[in-house]
C-alpha cells in the first residue's frame, strides 16, 4: 500500500490555489476538469511525486461547508483493490463504496474517517461479487 493523497473541499479556487503555492511553498502537480461531474480537481504537493492534497472545487459550491465536510478523505493506492478489499472483509472491516468498477473502494474508521483505495496502474477487469455489491451508508 501506498499513501496517495488527502483530499479537501474548498469554496474558492483562486483564492485557496493562491495560498498553497504562494504562502505554502508547494507546487500543483496536476489538474482534472470534470464537466459532467461540475467539479475541478488540483493536486499539490511539496515536489512532483511526492503525496499531494487533492483540492475539491465543486463549481457553483457558494456557502461554506460545515466543519468536518471540508474534509474529504485519505487515499492509498493497493496492488490488487480485490485482494486488499477481501483482506478488509476477512477482518471485518465494511466495504463501503465496493470496487465495482475494479480500480476505487471505500471505507471508514472507526472515527468514521473516510478512506479511499485506488487501484494501482490500469483498472481491473470487472468481476464478481464486486461487481454486483451495493454502497452501504456513506463513504
Amino acid at each position: 500500500m501506498k499513501y496517495l493523497h488527502t483530499m479537501i473541499r474548498i469554496k474558492n479556487l483562486d483564492q485557496s490555489v493562491d495560498f498553497f503555492t504562494n504562502k505554502l511553498g508547494l507546487v500543483e502537480t496536476r489538474r482534472k476538469e470534470n464537466e459532467a461531474g461540475r467539479f475541478t480537481l488540483i493536486f499539490m504537493a511539496t515536489a512532483p511525486g511526492e503525496p499531494e492534497i487533492e483540492l475539491t472545487y465543486n463549481w457553483g459550491q457558494e456557502t461554506d461547508y460545515s466543519v468536518g465536510r471540508n474534509f474529504g478523505h485519505l487515499a492509498f493506492s493497493v496492488e490488487n483493490i480485490y485482494d486488499y478489499c477481501q483482506m478488509l472483509m476477512d477482518n471485518g472491516v465494511t466495504i463501503l463504496r465496493p470496487p465495482r468498477d475494479g480500480y476505487m473502494a471505500f471505507i471508514r474508521t472507526p472515527d468514521q474517517i473516510s478512506i479511499e483505495f485506488l487501484q494501482e496502474g490500469e483498472k481491473l477487469p470487472v468481476q464478481e461479487p464486486w461487481a454486483s455489491m451495493e454502497n452501504k451508508g456513506s463513504w
